[in-house]
């Protein structure tokens, strides 16, 4: 996908200076770890697709094929990644098509309150309907220019700057519109249902 489209650049969340910018119990890295779970999938262009399905406006499914997808408008967001291991990769720049633009071009009922985003292998990681909706939520096909490597997530990933990096996950295939909570993959293993980095929520003891 190239990245000259609608090209605008936005800020992720978190303070603006960097001495301001790691939230609690993160350290800065500069290097960007390998981590997920189960193998990295196999990419056929010719099989792939990214579907928009359940609590639809109209009721209907939406589905792009990679070709299709590579057409949408793109965008850039500058934002920090904040992994629940405790590591922040600071200075990023992510490129591909905002969240929001999909849910404008395939919109949720009036009632729908969350989503499931559904990846390879049956990996979910379940949001609020709010934080799809957010300028800088990003379906990421690349960082500082360069595409994703298939071990970071090509050739979707979902990028959510304002919440830990697991509820972002790499080789995206769904968004399911929801009329209530559901817990994802890590969420269902003891993992924070929000996951928000600068209130450290880590871990589901933590849940009110």
């Amino acid at each position: 996908m190239g990245l000259s489209g609608t090209d605008a650049r936005r800020r992720g969340e978190g303070p603006a200076d960097d001495s301001g910018r790691l939230p609690p119990g993160q350290r800065s890295q500069a290097s960007w770890p390998v981590l997920h779970y189960g193998p990295v999938p196999r990419f056929k262009p010719e099989r792939w697709d990214f579907q928009v399905y359940g609590a639809t406006a109209d009721g209907g499914k939406r589905a792009w094929d990679y070709e299709a997808f590579q057409a949408l408008p793109t965008d850039r967001v500058d934002a920090d990644l904040h992994c629940v291991t405790k590591f922040t990769l600071l200075d990023n720049t992510w490129g591909g098509v905002l969240s929001r633009t999909v849910l404008e071009l395939a919109p949720p009922a009036g009632e729908c309150t969350h989503a499931m985003v559904w990846a390879e292998y049956g990996y979910s990681a379940n949001l609020r309907i709010e934080d799809l909706m957010r300028d800088t939520t990003i379906l990421a096909t690349h960082r500082n220019g360069e595409q994703l490597t298939p071990e970071h997530g090509f050739p979707l990933r979902l990028v959510v700057p304002h919440l830990y990096a697991w509820k972002g996950p790499k080789w995206v295939r769904a968004i399911e519109y929801l009329v209530a909570d559901r817990r994802g993959f890590w969420e269902e293993r003891g993992y924070h249902n929000v996951g928000d980095p600068w209130q450290e929520q880590r871990y589901s003891y933590q849940e009110d």
